[in-house]
């Protein structure tokens, strides 16, 4: 009896200590803005059981979760209610999300209690926003007024307005936290942005219609989807060349690399008369397309867990996300979300 106490008291112990280490994957979450309902949604990673559903401000285009885990910033339309026009991406043939004659703004949320805690106004018609490494700054494009808003993430305020090429879209933030790539999305460029002068030091001629950038992790290659010539442009940092360019699926819109940098994941959304359904994984090694996964309609955001094992896609037009398993490559389960599902993030 004595043993079988001492044995339920180890288990008890090695469970807590699990538990407080943070290595339990249980306790993650994915944060999905839905565009069409003004709201967050907040899903359990592992059987991706809906959490909480976090009312935003109008139209929240993008989501995401800062490196300590502890908020999650969301691009909107300002406060609900408020008069919308049907502004879009112009030029482009992915979703479109509507935008106010107000400026825009960025909602915190407390990831602890999924309750919003700030609001920041920023400029016209904001897209995505993203928080540099050790947390200090967030990036914000306002595609309505060729700019990127640099918000001081402790006083919660806008510390600059930098000015970038037509309508940024996407952008991400260089893996040692010195550069900003921003994806203008009728500019046909990247722009740069240094995180110490917070000044645009170069413009980059990518393609037509660079909607997203990103990085591996090992700061090897930066990347950006071309989603009017159905491409992912590769680049080399060092040189701020485009290196070479890999076809893809139709419309590609957000990408991810896997956290060991050998595999970037391409999110094909197509159009809304003819939906993409499918996600590119590029081999990074050989720049070449490995496998082509089927999602739902309108692949559109993609993120990929810490560990690599996951990753998660919303599906714009089908109101879903696909959590795929990317040791097998396959979709293992297709969940209902909110209306228009479109930035996706995970905790770190």
């Amino acid at each position: 009896m004595i043993a079988r106490k001492n044995k339920w008291l180890l288990a008890g112990v090695q469970m807590a200590l699990l538990v407080w280490s943070g290595t339990s994957f249980a306790a993650d979450r994915v944060y999905v803005a839905n565009e069409g309902a003004d709201m967050v949604s907040v899903h359990d990673a592992a059987s991706f059981e809906k959490l909480a559903s976090v009312p935003v401000g109008q139209m929240p285009h993008n989501v995401q979760v800062s490196p300590d885990g502890k908020f999650a910033w969301v691009t909107n339309n300002g406060e609900p209610g408020q008069a919308s026009g049907s502004t879009s991406h112009k030029g482009a043939n992915h979703a479109a999300h509507g935008a106010t004659e107000q400026p825009g703004a960025v909602w915190i949320i407390d990831t602890s209690t999924n309750a919003v805690v700030a609001k920041v106004a920023v400029g016209m018609h904001p897209a995505h926003v993203v928080v540099t490494p050790d947390g200090s700054l967030a990036y914000v494009t306002n595609g309505g007024d060729n700019s990127v808003s640099v918000i001081d993430t402790s006083a919660r305020s806008l510390l600059a307005t930098i000015a970038v090429g037509q309508f940024p879209h996407g952008l991400r933030v260089s893996p040692d936290g010195k550069e900003v790539y921003v994806a203008n999305l009728k500019g046909g460029t990247v722009s740069i942005i240094d995180t110490a002068s917070q000044k645009e030091v170069a413009k980059l001629p990518v393609g037509k219609g660079p909607a997203q950038t990103g990085f591996t992790p090992d700061g090897r290659f930066a990347f950006v989807s071309l989603s009017q010539e159905n491409a992912v442009a590769l680049i080399d940092p060092a040189t701020r060349k485009v290196i070479r360019k890999v076809a893809v699926g139709t419309v590609p819109i957000q990408l991810y690399a896997t956290p060991d940098s050998r595999t970037l994941l391409v999110a094909n959304q197509g159009t809304r008369k003819m939906p993409g359904k499918t996600v590119s994984l590029i081999d990074l090694t050989t720049s070449k397309v490995v496998k082509t996964i089927e999602t739902g309609s309108g692949a559109h955001g993609v993120v990929v867990d810490r560990a690599g094992r996951l990753a998660y896609v919303t599906n714009i037009y089908a109101n879903s996300v696909s959590v795929m398993d990317l040791e097998n490559r396959s979709v293992t389960k297709t969940i209902r979300v909110g209306k228009a599902p479109n930035g996706i993030s995970i905790t770190p």
